[in-house]
């Protein structure tokens, strides 16, 4: 059964540029998120407030957030690791915070150093200054059905950390698939051990399309109860940790999809479409979306 409206999480800002070679100022950054918001996007993961030694492309998230031109009835998310970003984010006022752990313990010290039950403790802090702050707290996790250097994740695991972080508090966790291996079957299988014990609205999802599959991977989850997809506009980004790993799955992709289903979204796509080609255009680098080149070819004609 499909949902009749879906919720779009745009994490090109964040989660696309800060894997982008090229480097950008705050106020191309800026632009995108105001041109995302024009399109009718109400979800903008907007920065993240993580050691710039570690992450440079994010550097200038405080500016970012002091510059953007708020607009009404449009959540503006940050990723904030530790109680230091977490105090970063309250004060240039992001509607929202996000923090990340992994199903996979290779990976979880590889990117955060610290085992899976570790990096979790180290968001006690953040979870209680948030509750004191009244923010809310999205929770990610990496490497739902593979890791790069373990292979093969088993869906318990997965239920395990998801369960873990709802405990602690988060509204909803966002399941990704940060190196693209998932297929349609797999994806099913990890939903079908989810869902016999969370609702599927506290579940998101965030697909990489490295093997060409996140589509498919998407409408499985549409047919298993999940409302929330997160995707990044003209496919930005990567996974550093993974070697061929590509961006997100396009939004510009995810929308076509979404209205060939005949799914509620509220995000036009022409300017979905404008905004992706002009981040690209920035960074010289070709769209990574087939429905923006496509669009853009014809209209070129």
């Amino acid at each position: 059964m499909l949902p009749n409206k879906v919720r779009v999480v745009e994490v090109g800002p964040r989660d696309g540029l800060q894997n982008e070679k090229t480097p950008l100022d705050a106020a191309d950054k800026i632009e995108l998120i105001h041109a995302l918001a024009d399109a009718g996007v109400t979800t903008i993961e907007s920065g993240s407030f993580v050691n710039p030694k570690w992450v440079p492309q994010m550097a200038s998230s405080e500016e970012v957030f002091q510059g953007i031109q708020r607009k009404s009835g449009v959540t503006y998310s940050a990723l904030t690791p530790n109680l230091k970003g977490f105090e970063r984010a309250l004060a240039v006022k992001a509607d929202e915070v996000a923090v990340f752990a992994a199903a996979s313990e290779a990976f979880a010290q590889k990117n955060t150093n610290c085992s899976i039950a570790e990096s979790i403790e180290r968001f006690v802090p953040v979870m209680e200054a948030a509750k004191a702050a009244n923010m809310p707290v999205r929770g990610y996790i990496s490497c739902i059905v593979g890791c790069p250097y373990e292979g093969d994740i088993a869906p318990q695991k997965v239920l395990e950390v998801t369960k873990t972080l709802l405990d602690m508090g988060c509204y909803e966790v966002s399941l990704g698939d940060t190196i693209g291996v998932g297929t349609a079957a797999s994806c099913q299988r990890l939903l079908e051990v989810l869902g016999a014990e969370i609702p599927m609205e506290k579940l998101a999802v965030h697909y990489h399309d490295t093997y060409g599959q996140a589509l498919a991977n998407i409408l499985k989850s549409l047919e298993m109860g999940v409302a929330t997809v997160d995707s990044s506009v003209a496919g930005l980004g990567g996974c550093p940790y993974a070697k061929g790993a590509s961006g997100n799955v396009a939004t510009e992709d995810v929308i076509y999809l979404l209205n060939g289903l005949g799914i509620e979204h509220g995000i036009d796509l022409d300017k979905l479409i404008d905004a992706g080609n002009a981040i690209s255009n920035r960074l010289n680098r070709p769209n990574n979306s087939r429905v923006a080149n496509a669009i853009t070819a014809k209209r070129e004609k």
